[in-house]
């Protein structure tokens, strides 16, 4: 009986290993495999980033790449993709041809024997409508005005609105779809179908009820800019709201013994950060009223900031220190401005932003 035990584990662990084998490995997911990058200007030369993601548990290399024709010249990453990491392919497409073009690229990694196949498709075209200052994000066959949404001093019950201006570079109709909305946003397309070379907007409304906590909820969304489209860094919309606490139940008499915060400063100026990792500044907040005063929520607006306060709870007449961190890895990555967020139960300021100055 005993070797039959002996024989049964050393089976187990084979099987164990073989599936190990199995399932370590990785995988090349492009963000899209097909990109429609709009016009490009005749004789000339136009750069388009194309992103994609190890979806395997395993580092991947990328072997070699097999362009369809001489007018692309493209570059991809020579180190291994980690796994899970996201990374791009640059394409240079040189337009010597007038009309449509569909142009792709084999891909050949060490995840698969198997190709990979990513392209774009646009248009040749003498004349090409500069939207740079109009519309400064460009998505290829789209456009955004922005790709930033604030709904600030939001109070609950409210639903206010926020419009993205959109122009659609392609020769057909396009209809604006966001992915992966939350529950307390809404979206819709105005008009529903954006003629070719024609502009709309996407309305975007805020349902104060359904936000999750108070002061700062941050979410992204993501426009798709044709049916299939996958999630990405480049078609991320960042949407940020915040909400306020409510002092309507407060009597005259508790508003009177209310405490009062008082900050050193709301400006911080870091200056630049040069060969540092990180810089940091400590500012004081004093409590001048009648009763505690309790930080509901410090937050920050992006990555790039940290924080970190002393008290919680500051009794009248007492301070506490706040210390504020700049990491200068997540600079360039931030989309908006390095601020931090204080939420309190003063009625007078229930809301404090900090305004962070820094430069890389």
């Amino acid at each position: 009986m005993r070797h039959i035990y002996t024989v049964f584990g050393v089976v187990c662990v084979m099987s164990l290993s073989c599936v190990t084998r199995v399932w370590a490995q990785a995988k090349f997911e492009p963000d899209a495999e097909i990109v429609k990058v709009g016009d490009v200007a005749f004789q000339s030369q136009k750069r388009f980033v194309l992103g994609f993601r190890n979806k395997g548990d395993k580092p991947m290399r990328i072997l070699k790449v097999n362009p369809s024709c001489a007018c692309l010249d493209v570059r991809y990453p020579q180190e291994a993709i980690p796994a899970g990491a996201h990374s791009e392919v640059q394409f240079t497409f040189s337009a010597e041809q007038l009309g449509s073009f569909y142009k792709d690229v084999e891909i050949l990694t060490d995840a698969s024997e198997e190709p990979v196949y990513m392209a774009i498709q646009g248009n040749v075209v003498t004349e090409v409508i500069d939207l740079g200052e109009d519309y400064p994000i460009d998505l290829g066959n789209v456009c955004l005005q922005t790709n930033y949404v604030e709904f600030d001093d939001v109070n609950r019950g409210d639903k206010p609105s926020v419009e993205i201006a959109v122009a659609n570079r392609e020769r057909t109709a396009y209809r604006p779809v966001l992915m992966h909305l939350p529950p307390y946003l809404s979206a819709e397309s105005v008009p529903t179908d954006i003629p070719g070379g024609m502009t709309g907007r996407i309305r975007l409304t805020l349902n104060s009820e359904k936000l999750p906590q108070l002061g700062l909820n941050q979410t992204s969304v993501y426009l798709a800019r044709y049916v299939g489209d996958k999630v990405s860094d480049t078609n991320e919309i960042y949407v940020n709201a915040v909400l306020l606490p409510d002092f309507s139940h407060l009597t005259e008499e508790q508003k009177a013994n209310a405490p009062d915060l008082r900050i050193e400063t709301n400006e911080i100026d870091l200056g630049q950060v040069g060969q540092r990792e990180k810089v940091s500044q400590t500012i004081v907040l004093h409590n001048v009223g009648k009763s505690p005063l309790h930080f509901r929520q410090v937050q920050v607006f992006n990555k790039a900031v940290s924080v970190s306060l002393g008290n919680r709870v500051l009794r009248p007449g007492k301070s506490t220190k706040l210390k504020v961190t700049i990491h200068a890895r997540y600079l360039d990555k931030a989309k908006s401005r390095p601020r931090v967020l204080l939420i309190t139960d003063d009625p007078k300021h229930s809301k404090e932003v900090i305004h962070i100055k820094v430069q890389p």
